[in-house]
């Protein structure tokens, strides 16, 4: 939803349906509802983008100015989104048109922060959400706290550390300071999930946790078991690339990675979060392989800039056969971290007027992975584009899971022949290599999946009150073990919440999205490389150049919300269900060669029973 833009990477469901003036003398009819809808969309365009521009200006000016001004017009709002949705229940029962019902209970769907209706109760939950938000922009880690003089480091810097750290000791170290940063948001956390559960159940909703899984066309239920089905197609895989990383990291740290449970300690896996491994991959790599090569080294020795980099992936759009990026997009964006101020550096699009004025806030270094980011980011851009000649109410994504697989798709396009068509390497490595670049995509790609997973499951729980606050982080980590096989460093105290060291946590973003377009991005991209007439091994196909893979891509996009997403899925790719088999297609080289690498080796892990 469009408010979502301030809090996480793109529009959820459009919230753009929220707000409305009130009619003096309210019907039922449905010429009413019509005009219900009509009259929203008009008022909406307003309070929205005054709301999307104070997110920005929050996100890249954080203070508590910022954050005043920010809870303010979340307050507002949410307010109005919240009469809107009591006003809509007088059309429940009124015979409707497809369009108008669509409407009206993506209405019902469109806040994922529900707030009571008493408008200090709203305030407090708004204030809340900000502070959580500007908490986790303004953290730091102080290795010295006692000294003034000392450097402190916030979450980039504490992530290019551990990327680059091979020192066990130093690696926990980092991980135990950036999670501190996290434990005075408990308490705070659960006032928000308690202000949010009241208000979603206002709505009519069990709590925050069964609206949010209503998002999706089918019934909180079926849509849990969804994600279940697609992770057990991707389980066998990822358990594969556990067994094979928790060998390498034995060789390499010893003791230091050896665990009697088979489980992998979570600081030495390259990433705050061990939510990706691919900073390991020097570690992991196979013994004897031809040299692929390393796109950082490559940008830096051109020197190319942040402008540069995001050209790059405007370009991949225009030669799919896209119009370029609005002059609002350069005029606009940050594309650095400015040295002045406190900002959110975590990489994300923003739609600000549901038409031309996109932007993209993105501390780009000038890296391999910003440059994959980039193409990532201007999927949603692109997609906001596309959908925004939609009616006001469906300018959004299938689902918010499409909205994250855009960008992917693109970047899944980012293979060696497509490096050497725009002139960044010289030669496309031969067939040997896939392994190589099978291995590091798979790193970031398969080991992320049971972490997309588990986020908003802990979520959900604790949004269903089966988790008390004193019991967050046990519940946090019950999961990370049963599907990731990641142990914490040592124990964590009594007063930890590891969770809300993870952006999405206090930033109230829903999760499950990253899980879904992890799985719809190669379904996606199977689709275009047929299109674009590509026969060879999935893994080598690029589409770029391709305007019949546009042209198919782009009605997708054209839709918007207006239709179920499996019609959606449908027109992009012939199939209306989820398949992970697409992914598993991919991978299937490397997941052969895996199997090889673990004979006599046991895959898995054993949990023991939590006190």
């Amino acid at each position: 939803m469009l408010f979502s833009l301030r809090l996480r990477h793109i529009a959820l469901l459009p919230l753009a349906l929220t707000l409305f003036s009130c009619s003096t003398t309210p019907g039922n009819s449905v010429q009413d509802a019509r005009a219900f809808l009509e009259s929203a969309e008009t008022e909406l365009l307003k309070i929205q983008v005054a709301d999307n521009r104070a997110g920005w200006v929050h996100e890249t000016y954080i203070n508590d100015d910022t954050d005043s001004l920010a809870a303010a017009a979340d307050d507002r709002l949410i307010g109005r989104v919240t009469e809107l949705v009591k006003e809509s229940a007088r059309f429940d029962n009124t015979p409707l048109p497809p369009d108008l019902r669509r409407k009206l209970t993506l209405l019902k769907l469109s806040l994922p922060m529900p707030a009571p209706a008493d408008p200090k109760l709203r305030e407090e939950l708004t204030q809340l959400a900000a502070g959580l938000s500007g908490s986790y922009g303004k953290g730091k880690y102080c290795p010295s706290p006692n000294d003034p003089a000392a450097k402190c480091f916030g979450v980039e810097a504490v992530g290019e550390k551990m990327a680059k750290s091979r020192d066990p000791k130093e690696l926990a170290e980092l991980w135990e300071g950036w999670h501190k940063v996290a434990t005075p948001m408990r308490d705070r956390y659960a006032r928000f999930v308690e202000l949010s559960n009241a208000g979603a159940t206002q709505l009519g909703f069990k709590d925050t946790g069964a609206l949010w899984r209503s998002g999706y066309d089918m019934e909180p239920a079926a849509f849990s078991a969804e994600l279940e089905r697609l992770w057990t197609q991707v389980e066998p895989l990822y358990k594969e690339l556990h067994a094979y990383t928790r060998t390498r990291l034995k060789t390499k740290y010893g003791a230091a990675a050896t665990r009697e449970d088979g489980m992998i300690p979570a600081h030495l896996l390259g990433n705050i979060w061990a939510q990706e491994w691919e900073n390991i991959y020097d570690l992991v790599a196979p013994a004897s392989a031809p040299a692929t090569y390393d796109l950082s080294k490559i940008l830096a020795a051109r020197k190319a800039d942040a402008k540069q980099i995001t050209g790059y992936g405007e370009n991949f759009f225009k030669s799919l056969g896209f119009e370029p990026l609005p002059p609002a997009f350069w005029q606009r964006s940050m594309l650095t971290r400015p040295a002045d101020r406190d900002v959110v550096c975590h990489a994300s699009a923003w739609d600000v007027d549901a038409d031309t004025d996109v932007r993209l806030k993105m501390c780009i270094q000038g890296t391999g992975e910003d440059f994959i980011v980039v193409h990532h980011e201007l999927g949603h851009l692109f997609y906001d584009l596309a959908y925004r000649k939609q009616p006001f109410l469906f300018r959004s994504a299938a689902n918010d899971g499409f909205h994250e697989a855009i960008g992917d798709t693109i970047a899944l396009s980012i293979t060696p022949e497509y490096l050497k068509t725009i002139g960044l390497i010289q030669q496309v490595p031969p067939p040997a290599a896939d392994i190589p670049i099978l291995l590091h995509r798979a790193l970031e790609k398969v080991a992320f999946l049971p972490f997309g997973l588990l986020i908003d499951k802990w979520r959900w729980q604790v949004f269903a009150g089966e988790v008390k606050p004193a019991d967050y982080n046990k519940a946090w980590w019950a999961l990370r073990e049963k599907y990731q096989g990641i142990a914490a460093p040592g124990e964590r105290g009594p007063d930890a919440f590891d969770p809300g060291a993870k952006y999405h946590i206090p930033a109230n973003t829903p999760y499950a999205r990253y899980f879904l377009a992890a799985i719809y991005q190669f379904q996606f991209y199977r689709a275009m490389c047929k299109e674009a007439g590509y026969t060879g091994p999935l893994n080598r196909c690029s589409f770029f150049g391709s305007e019949a893979a546009g042209k198919k891509f782009k009605a997708m996009l054209d839709l918007g919300q207006s239709k179920p997403w499996p019609e959606a899925l449908k027109q992009m790719t012939g199939e209306d269900k989820a398949d992970a088999g697409a992914m598993v297609e991919y991978f299937a080289p490397l997941f052969a060669w895996l199997e090889q690498q673990n004979k006599g080796a046991t895959t898995g892990w054993t949990i023991a029973a939590r006190k």
